[in-house]
């Protein structure tokens, strides 16, 4: 019983001893674990602060050098805006000394006119006191050499007197009259070139045959018609050639109404596309065309009106004006030529001050009388006036346009206005037909004229034969002349040349003196 005792207190203390022992082992153990986990976790922190302070690093490096790049570009935007700044003070400040150059110059040359009209006025003055002393030295003269009486010698004295103001009003005229020749020639080409720089148009020289397009060669057989009567029923109605060739799908109209080509040629068009071609169909055919026509030429009449900005015509006028479209000189469009010399002249006559809208209504009126003159005797220009007068134009426009060929002296500014710009409008290169062998032959024969005088070195015809330079050799020509070189040769060329418009003659005389400093 009491060993019992002695190995169950044995036991029990063996199992505290045995359980302290495990306890403390389990404890170590986590104690262990706890470190380790403590140490990862310190490991874990410092990693994440690490990363952290990289991505602050990164950050602020980013932030860094987005600043420094929004500061570059601030920089570059001021350092912009500075230059343009400083460009536009330097622009101001050109504009400010060239304003004040041309200033100073006007100063200059207001003190130099009143320099001039001041030395004038003391030249009169002192002209006057001499003329005045000459005067009181002839009454003694005469007084004490003649037997004159004060009546007769005051005579003589102020017959010299008028002799001497003669004289110089002549000078004091010619001198005047040459300045302004001089600045209404510079005038007048400033004019000019302003009017054509701004009413520049494009030329097609027309012909005066027309071509119809067929669908197949089986065709001609039907416009031709059984033993030709289509064909020549066409040619009764329309008064036109119709030639029907080896031209592969095409019929050729001839004619020189270009009116009446126009109606053979829609009527054609409108036969084919039919396909009923007999006499009866074509007579039919060419009526209802020419009704459709007489309307077409009314709407090119008031087309052209409008474009010119010309108002109140007279219907027939417009009439008129829109057969012109249909009129051709020397291959050039009399209604596309009219409107061009409305424009010339509104241009001119607006830079002279005068009134811009009556110009451009005689020049597009100027030729109106070509639209009737295969009809009644008389030039155009005569038939343009009493057109005009007719239709209730004014006095100026009718007279303007009768004398736009100088074939009637010009009562106004305006007739001269319609000399130039009908010049102008027909002598731009293209605007009318001429051959390249006639043009080239014309040209020779320009070149030619001028070579046969001596002392002539060179000679070019320029400008497509409108003026001829003409370069002599100054050791055997003076320049007298020179002057009497030009007239000579400018009445040869009218003597043996056909030409339109006029030629320039220019004859240049030159010399040069050349030496070389070493």
């Amino acid at each position: 019983m009491i060993l019992n005792t002695v190995i169950t207190i044995s036991i029990a203390l063996a199992a505290a001893a045995f359980g302290y022992i495990f306890r403390k082992h389990l404890a170590g153990k986590k104690l262990k674990s706890a470190e380790a986990q403590a140490e990862h976790i310190l490991e874990e922190v410092e990693k994440e602060v690490l990363n952290k302070r990289r991505e602050a690093e990164l950050e602020a490096k980013d932030l860094l050098h987005r600043t420094r790049q929004d500061f570059e570009r601030e920089s570059k935007e001021r350092k912009q805006e500075m230059f343009n700044l400083e460009k536009r003070l330097s622009l101001k400040e050109e504009n400010i000394d060239r304003r004040m150059g041309l200033l100073e110059n006007k100063e200059k040359e207001i003190d130099l006119r009143h320099d001039g009209l001041k030395k004038q006025e003391d030249l009169l003055k002192s002209k006057d006191a001499q003329m005045h002393a000459l005067i009181a030295e002839e009454k003694e003269r005469l007084q004490k050499i003649s037997s004159l009486s004060a009546e007769e010698a005051k005579q003589i004295l102020l017959s010299r007197l008028n002799e001497e103001l003669n004289n110089e009003k002549a000078a004091f005229i010619k001198h005047q009259e040459e300045e302004i020749r001089s600045s209404a020639d510079k005038k007048s080409r400033e004019i000019l070139s302003l009017a054509i720089q701004r009413c520049a148009a494009e030329h097609t020289v027309e012909t005066t045959v027309s071509v119809v397009t067929l669908p197949n060669d089986e065709m001609k057989g039907r416009v031709i018609g059984r033993e030709g009567r289509n064909i020549r029923a066409l040619e009764m109605a329309t008064g036109v050639d119709v030639i029907i060739d080896d031209t592969p799908g095409a019929v050729t109209l001839s004619g020189f109404d270009a009116v009446r080509r126009e109606i053979a040629r829609l009527s054609l068009e409108k036969l084919i596309s039919d396909g009923r071609i007999h006499p009866g169909r074509i007579e039919e055919i060419v009526e209802k065309t020419k009704k459709e026509m007489d309307e077409k030429i009314r709407e090119e009449g008031e087309k052209a009106a409008f474009e010119a900005g010309v108002n109140g015509l007279h219907v027939e006028l417009i009439k008129l004006l829109g057969r012109l479209k249909y009129r051709t000189s020397y291959g050039q469009n009399a209604l596309q030529h009219s409107k061009e010399v409305s424009f010339l002249l509104g241009v001119m006559a607006s830079e002279l001050g005068m009134d811009f809208k009556l110009g451009r209504r005689i020049g597009l009126l100027h030729d109106i009388g070509k639209a009737v003159d295969h009809q009644v005797e008389g030039t155009h220009a005569k038939l343009g006036a009493d057109l005009a007068k007719k239709y209730n134009e004014t006095a100026e426009v009718a007279s303007a346009i009768e004398s736009h060929h100088e074939e009637a002296q010009p009562q106004s500014l305006y007739a001269i206005l319609a000399v130039a710009a009908d010049a102008i409008s027909a002598a731009r290169p293209g605007a009318r037909r001429e051959t390249l062998e006639t043009y080239v032959k014309r040209l020779e024969k320009l070149e030619s004229i001028a070579n046969l005088f001596k002392g002539v070195e060179k000679s070019f015809a320029i400008q497509a034969g409108r003026e001829i330079r003409v370069i002599v050799q100054p050791e055997k020509i003076s320049d007298p002349e020179a002057i009497i070189m030009a007239r000579d040769i400018r009445k040869k060329i009218e003597e043996g040349m056909e030409y339109p418009g006029q030629i320039k003659v220019t004859v240049i005389r030159e010399t040069r003196s050349i030496e070389y400093a070493k």
